[in-house]
């Protein structure tokens, strides 16, 4: 189930609020400038193709695109067999931004995102239909835990793809990972 725990980061140990609402994580994250919605399911087989993924999506991605300004789409997917999950994990854990917004729509599996602002932490534990847009510069980090299982759509406005600049605090490291919150949702 789709979660928000908010932490203080002074007191990183417990959530001071924790809802698996979505109109209420919505409105907590567009307080924040955050971008939280949920789109229709779509029925894929499990060896669904890029493109089969994109084509299915094709009406939800174009409106953002139209919207945001973003230029290209892409889909990233993630198992607990692939040899480089340990890699790929830690290359995500350490708190940085972005000078374009992230946007991730899930669809399939789970993975979680924690928002530093001010001095609280939002972590969103976000599972299939969920999509959340991180505006540019906002401080943030990616679990997908240490048996990785999802299906993203990605969306950018660098044709590159994912360019992080890294804060260098530790921050990430003194809150609960993924391992623990996701316990949270059940």
């Amino acid at each position: 189930m789709t979660t928000l725990s908010i932490f203080n980061q002074s007191q990183p140990e417990t959530a001071h609020t924790v809802t698996e609402q979505p109109s209420e994580i919505r409105d907590l994250l567009a307080k924040q400038g955050i971008r939280f919605e949920q789109w229709p399911t779509r029925d894929l087989p499990a060896d669904a193709s890029q493109d089969d993924i994109l084509e299915a999506y094709q009406d939800e991605v174009a409106a953002l695109k139209d919207e945001c300004g973003f230029q290209t789409a892409d889909v990233i997917s993630l198992n607990p067999d692939n040899p480089q999950k340990d890699a790929f994990r830690q290359k995500f854990l350490d708190e940085h931004t972005h000078s374009e917004d992230e946007v991730r729509f899930f669809v399939r599996g789970q993975g979680l995102f924690y928002l530093h602002l001010g001095d609280q932490v939002y972590a969103v534990l976000c599972q299939k239909n969920d999509l959340i847009s991180v505006p540019n510069g906002t401080r943030h980090w990616f679990d997908m835990g240490p048996e990785p299982r999802f299906t993203c759509i990605r969306l950018f406005t660098n044709p590159e793809g994912w360019v992080a600049d890294f804060t260098g605090e530790d921050i990430a490291g003194r809150l609960p990972r993924y391992e623990a919150l996701a316990g949270v949702a059940g």
